[in-house]
């Protein structure tokens, strides 16, 4: 622990950009003497070792960061067998999981799944204990646009991050956000309607995705007495108590559909979501406020009024449909896949691949093999991230080597118009302003 009675030392930063043999050349040339230091100022928590602009700080940390809104949270689920636990295909994945448990004295299956125990956990002896429950099979957000099936049994993953997964086997929806960023500026904002795996928005080791369920349900299997009680807001009153009083509205638990589109006198736990969506998928906040969403959970401004707030609102929920794949829009596909053939992914599919069409337009066409493709994808859409995931490349290069089907080939078509739309809903969050 800092001894406070004592001053801190001075820290001193330099930035040297350039080519290798010209970093020597300037080494060689100089000592620590000789080059022009920048002190840093040494500002707490974070103590950061490098130029930092806080220029902007008082006006950030009047909002509430979205882990003080949500009373319960938690990172996502780490199997630490992924290639084991979760597969596209329900079948395929029923099949292993049954298979291995009915056979663990079968050594050609267990060096195939590569079935040890190790030091932090006795992985077989779990196994062992184990029976094969055909029911633990449920869906799971893998990647952006990316659901997948995984057999969730709370024995058997390194981290099953139970408190707050059981939330999401029900009728529920999660922000998912990251409470670090080391790569990129902000852009690590997501949702999710399943359970949700810990690298869903980025594979890098500070981004760690964190998944936030907007509802708590009762135990059913400790609570008999709540086990007939229905759904309540996983939401910080007080801080829901202050958007009432600012904005003048009521507070309900349950979106009332029919009386809100016409009066708008109430707000429940799905106006808050979107309008928290929309706040983070603004360009200028995220690049006003860059600094600091990269090293905490993102906060966010209060409402400043009704209007406004309903703007954003309504924003946040086309985006937030978008991603779920739930809008009409995804519908309407911008896309072309013109050729008949086997559908076998064999291109490597760099971020280069994006051939362009219509200079103009700016679209471009993707080969997935020597005679298929993907045509008119706008090069927004294709180079467009989710956290560290481009979602337009990464959801081909995950499944190369593998047969599209017809339903993937659609998926696909739909992803791309999810991703071009939110771009334009980027925009007119922008227009209407956050702040």
């Amino acid at each position: 622990m800092r001894n406070k009675n004592k001053p801190l030392a001075k820290v001193f930063h330099y930035d040297l950009y350039g080519k290798r043999d010209d970093k020597y050349n300037f080494l060689r040339e100089n000592n620590l003497q000789s080059i022009t230091w920048n002190e840093l100022e040494n500002r707490e928590p974070e103590f950061f070792f490098v130029k930092k602009n806080f220029v902007q700080k008082s006006n950030y940390k009047i909002g509430f960061k979205i882990n003080q809104l949500f009373n319960i949270y938690n990172t996502g689920i780490e199997t630490g067998r992924d290639k084991f636990f979760i597969d596209s295909k329900k079948s395929v994945l029923h099949e292993r999981i049954n298979n291995v448990l009915n056979n663990l004295d079968n050594p050609q299956l267990i060096e195939k799944y590569n079935i040890k125990n190790n030091s932090n956990f006795r992985f077989f002896e779990h196994l062992a204990k184990s029976t094969y429950i055909e029911g633990k099979i449920c869906k799971i957000m893998y990647r952006p646009f990316d659901v997948r099936f995984t057999y969730y049994d709370t024995e058997l993953q390194r981290r099953p991050s139970f408190e707050a997964s059981k939330h999401m086997m029900n009728s529920n929806i999660a922000i998912i956000s990251c409470r670090q960023q080391s790569t990129f500026d902000f852009q690590h904002i997501y949702i999710s309607n399943w359970l949700t795996e810990r690298c869903s928005v980025s594979l890098q080791t500070k981004e760690t995705g964190y998944f936030f369920p907007l509802y708590l349900y009762p135990d059913q299997e400790t609570d008999e007495i709540l086990s007939q009680q229905t759904r309540t807001p996983n939401l910080n009153m007080e801080i829901v108590n202050r958007i009432s009083e600012e904005l003048g509205l009521t507070f309900t638990n349950e979106k009332d559909v029919a009386t809100s589109s016409t009066t708008n006198t109430t707000f429940a736990p799905i106006d808050i979501l979107d309008y928290i969506y929309a706040v983070l998928h603004s360009p200028t906040y995220r690049e006003k406020y860059k600094e600091f969403l990269k090293i905490d959970f993102p906060r966010v401004p209060y409402p400043k009024d009704k209007e406004t707030f309903w703007k954003l609102v309504k924003l946040g929920g086309e985006i937030r449909e978008l991603h779920l794949l739930e809008s009409p829009k995804v519908n309407d596909s911008i896309t072309a896949y013109p050729i008949d053939g086997d559908n076998k992914i064999t291109r490597k599919l760099n971020k280069n691949d994006w051939e362009i069409i219509d200079e103009e337009k700016q679209l471009g066409r993707i080969w997935i093999n020597d005679e298929q493709y993907f045509d008119n994808i706008p090069l927004i859409a294709w180079e467009f991230y989710i956290g560290g995931y481009q979602p337009a490349q990464k959801w081909l290069k995950d499944r190369r080597g593998r047969i599209l089907s017809y339903e993937d080939i659609v998926h696909y078509q739909k992803i791309i118009v999810a991703l071009f739309e939110t771009d334009r809903l980027m925009k007119e969050i922008d227009l209407v302003g956050v702040e």
